[in-house]
C-alpha cells in the first residue's frame, strides 16, 4: 500500500496526486540539487585557490578541533597535501590526513626511526608517507569478516581490499616492505603485544566500535600502546548539535561536545595531557553546506557523472549534521 502511495505515477501512468506523494515526490530532486550546487561551489573555490609552492611544515599550536573551511585554505594543510601529492580540495578526509600529520610534526614524531601504530588504516596514505620518511609503522585494520560486515571491503576502505596500504607514488615497494608491518587488530580488544610506540593514530574509525563508550574506551586503551610521552591522534564523527539527541549503540555513533569534554577532564585527572579544545565550526560557505544522502556509491553512473566527486566538510548522518573532529593526547612522561 505504501509503495503505491509513494509511486510517482498511477497504474495508468498519470501523476500520483496522493497527498503523501505530493510531500515526498520532490525530495530526491531536492537532494540532488543541494548536492550539485554544493559540489560545484567546492570545485570552483578549490580551483580559485592561489597556488602554493615550496611549502614548509611549521608549528601552529594545533589543538582538538573540528574541520573548517579556514583549515582547508591554510598554509599548514597545503603543505601536507603537497607532501601526500594530493590537490587541495574541500573534503574533510583530506583535512583528517593533514590533521594527523600536523599533530605528529608538532610533537616531534616525524623523524627517522620513530615508531607509529595506525588503527583502522584501510587504504589511507599515511603508512606509505611515513615509510618514505624513514619511520617504522604498524598498519592495522579489522579482520576480514568484520570489515565485510561493515561494508569496508566493498567500498575499498579495508586493508584486505588491496595488497597493503602501499601507494607507489609515495614510496617504493622495497622501502615500504622494510618499514611497514600490516596487522589485524580488533579496536575493541587492542592486544597487549602492541607496546612501546612513539605515536598512534586513527582516522574516523572509533565511531564504528558499537557505542560512544566503546569509542572512548578505545582512545584510552590506545595510550597503553605508547611509550611515556607518546602521542595519540584520533579523528571521529562529531554531532554539530551539542545539546540535542545523538546516535549511540549503533553501527556509526555520533559524539557530542559533552562527551569529549568529560573524557578530556577524566584523562587530565589521570595525568594525560589533552590539547586545548575548540568547537568553532566556521561560518564560511563550505562550513554551512551540509551534504545529504544519497552518496555517490549508491547512485547510478549517470548521476555520479553529473555530480562529480564528493566535496563536503559537513554531512548528514541519519539526519544529524556532523563533521570530523580531531583529538590530540600526550601520555604522561
Amino acid at each position: 500500500m505504501l509503495k503505491r502511495l509513494l509511486a510517482l505515477v498511477t497504474a495508468d501512468s498519470r501523476p500520483n496526486l496522493n497527498a503523501l506523494n505530493k510531500i515526498v515526490r520532490e525530495v530526491r530532486i531536492l537532494e540532488l540539487n543541494v548536492k550539485a550546487f554544493g559540489y560545484e561551489l567546492a570545485h570552483r573555490m578549490a580551483a580559485a585557490l592561489p597556488p602554493r609552492t615550496d611549502t614548509q611544515a611549521h608549528v601552529i599550536g594545533l589543538g582538538c578541533k573540528p574541520c573548517t573551511q579556514a583549515d582547508i585554505e591554510s598554509d599548514w594543510l597545503a603543505h601536507w597535501a603537497a607532501e601526500l601529492k594530493a590537490p587541495v580540495l574541500y573534503h574533510r578526509k583530506l583535512w583528517e590526513l593533514a590533521y594527523v600529520l600536523q599533530a605528529l610534526f608538532e610533537h616531534g614524531h616525524l623523524r627517522d626511526g620513530a615508531r607509529g601504530l595506525g588503527f583502522g588504516c584501510g587504504a589511507e596514505p599515511i603508512p606509505s608517507y611515513l615509510a618514505a620518511q624513514g619511520l617504522f609503522v604498524t598498519a592495522t585494520d579489522a579482520a576480514g569478516e568484520a570489515a565485510a560486515a561493515g561494508g569496508w571491503i566493498e567500498s575499498g576502505q579495508h586493508l584486505g581490499s588491496a595488497a597493503a596500504p602501499f601507494l607507489p607514488h609515495l614510496v617504493d615497494r622495497e622501502r615500504f616492505d622494510r618499514f611497514v608491518t600490516v596487522d589485524t587488530v580488533d579496536m575493541n580488544a587492542v592486544p597487549d603485544r602492541l607496546q612501546g610506540y612513539d605515536f598512534c593514530w586513527s582516522i574516523c574509525a572509533l565511531e564504528h566500535l558499537g557505542s560512544i563508550e566503546a569509542g572512548l574506551r578505545f582512545i584510552e586503551r590506545s595510550l597503553a600502546t605508547l611509550r611515556p610521552g607518546g602521542t595519540a591522534v584520533h579523528t571521529l564523527e562529531l554531532n554539530v548539535d551539542a545539546e540535542g539527541p545523538t546516535i549511540d549503540n549503533w553501527g556509526t555513533v555520533l559524539f557530542q561536545r559533552k562527551h569529549l569534554e568529560a573524557f578530556a577532564a577524566r584523562m587530565a585527572a589521570a595525568g594525560v595531557q589533552v590539547a586545548p579544545m575548540a568547537f568553532d565550526f566556521g561560518n564560511q560557505p563550505m562550513d554551512r553546506f551540509i551534504d545529504l544522502p544519497p552518496w555517490l556509491h549508491d547512485m547510478s553512473e549517470p548521476e555520479r557523472r553529473r555530480l562529480g566527486d564528493e566535496r563536503h566538510l559537513k554531512l548528514s548522518i541519519d539526519g544529524f549534521a556532523c563533521t570530523s573532529f580531531g583529538l590530540i593526547l600526550r601520555k604522561a612522561a
